[in-house]
């Protein structure tokens, strides 16, 4: 009876395996269209699944935005998702997690960075104010040194500040000292993230190119753009980090392995499935493809010909995403509690396609990751941003842990932020 016991139990979880194995979209269905985004959904695009250019395929598809009416995000069940806070934000975008739990929040159309703290009895931020004001576009935020910070850094569009800051400050108690000037601004890709290193001696600034696939070569504009740009904390330059990197909008930093990651926005106009945007971990020194060349070592056909040497250099990303789908801001999670979420999993905000014939993105998306590594697959984890017919009435934009262990999650659409915690019932 025991072995019979044993190989029931066996059969049984091969039988699961293989079950939750044939969930998973691969090939050709695992392009998905925002339609059929359901929480659970997983997903694993692999090289083998990226397909030639079809440059006759790209149209202008982007979102009919609708008022929201009322809708929420959707969770997988054992979640609760909750409107956190709404009203007020012209252009919201970043949002990071201070280490006393305040949640800051880059209103890049503003100009401004807002704290929000705290949950009332109704599950909406117990309080908001502002901390600054007066900057260029804002997105970056980030605290050094990061157990007691004496200072909030914040990416402008064109330069780093920092304002005096301690645990609990509502308001910068002194005027912004810029200590990096000369970041490339104009064209696209406005958005200039920064997180420090794991033991807080160097700093890490993305800055997106400003085309979708101009030659840097002789677009001079280019020049230190698609690039991860390190520098000390005062603002002194270091290097290039990494190069190729069209535009990665998000950084985080593994609490596990000290790698810097990056959620990262390819080019367009190929197709609708080319390129794959991506999130992977970032070498240094490492070259990532813009403009010439993609990932599996494929030429750009805009660019036939070009810099040969540089195929053999190209890496292929970690987490192959939806082509087209926005990867913004993403972050690890290193909380405990929620179902089906590890300690170390990503999460990254999908902003949504514009040119693709498909929608696609408008969601947050989970990783899951082991010992720092990832599977190469992704999970739809909040959804329901768009509607049935195809309109759209949210764009998440941001994604942050706070200290109760809860998932903060801005969107553009609505211009509205939401918390995911654990639980049945949703408000």
């Amino acid at each position: 009876m025991d072995n019979f016991r044993r190989t029931a139990v066996f059969c049984s979880a091969v039988l699961l395996a293989s079950t939750l194995a044939a969930q998973v979209k691969t090939g050709q269905a695992a392009f998905e269209d925002a339609v059929d985004e359901k929480p659970g959904n997983r997903i694993h695009i692999t090289l083998a699944d990226v397909p030639p250019p079809h440059p006759d395929e790209t149209v202008a598809n982007g979102p009919q935005l609708v008022p929201r009416n009322g809708a929420i995000p959707i969770a997988k069940p054992g979640y609760r998702v909750e409107l956190y806070a709404e009203g007020g934000f012209k252009i919201p975008r970043l949002i990071r997690t201070a280490p006393n739990g305040d949640l800051f929040l880059a209103d890049s159309g503003a100009g401004s960075v807002i704290v929000l703290r705290g949950v009332g009895a109704n599950g909406r931020a117990a309080q908001r104010e502002v901390f600054a004001t007066g900057l260029n576009k804002p997105f970056g935020i980030n605290f050094w040194p990061a157990d007691n910070p004496q200072y909030v850094y914040v990416a402008n569009t064109d330069s780093v500040v920092r304002f005096p800051y301690k645990n609990g400050d509502l308001k910068a108690t002194g005027a912004a000292e810029t200590i990096v000037t000369g970041i490339p601004g104009g064209g696209g890709h406005w958005t200039r993230d920064l997180v420090f290193s794991k033991d807080g001696q160097r700093m890490f600034v993305s800055v997106g190119s400003g085309s979708n696939v101009d030659d840097p070569d002789t677009h001079p504009a280019e020049n230190h753009r698609a690039d991860v740009l390190e520098y000390k904390p005062n603002g002194t330059f270091v290097k290039v980090f990494a190069y190729g990197i069209r535009n990665c909008v998000g950084e985080a930093v593994q609490p596990e392995t000290g790698e810097l990651w990056c959620s990262v926005n390819e080019r367009d106009l190929l197709g609708n499935h080319l390129v794959p945007d991506y999130i992977t971990h970032v070498q240094d020194g490492g070259f990532y493809g813009w403009p010439w060349w993609y990932m599996g070592g494929k030429q750009d056909p805009r660019h036939a010909g070009k810099h040969p040497e540089l195929q053999a250099k190209v890496i292929t990303p970690d987490v192959l995403m939806q082509p087209h789908n926005g990867s913004l801001q993403m972050t690890f999670y290193e909380g405990k509690g929620l179902p089906g979420v590890a300690k170390g999993d990503i999460f990254a905000a999908e902003h949504g396609s514009w040119n693709r014939k498909e929608r696609t993105g408008y969601e947050v998306a989970h990783i899951p990751m082991k010992n720092g590594k990832s599977f190469g697959e992704y999970e739809d984890f909040l959804t329901g941003f768009t509607t049935p017919d195809g309109k759209v009435w949210g764009r998440p934009v941001g994604v942050t842990v706070a200290k109760d262990n809860s998932i903060i999650v801005v969107e553009d659409g609505a211009n509205t932020v939401w918390r995911v915690t654990k639980g049945e019932k949703q408000n």
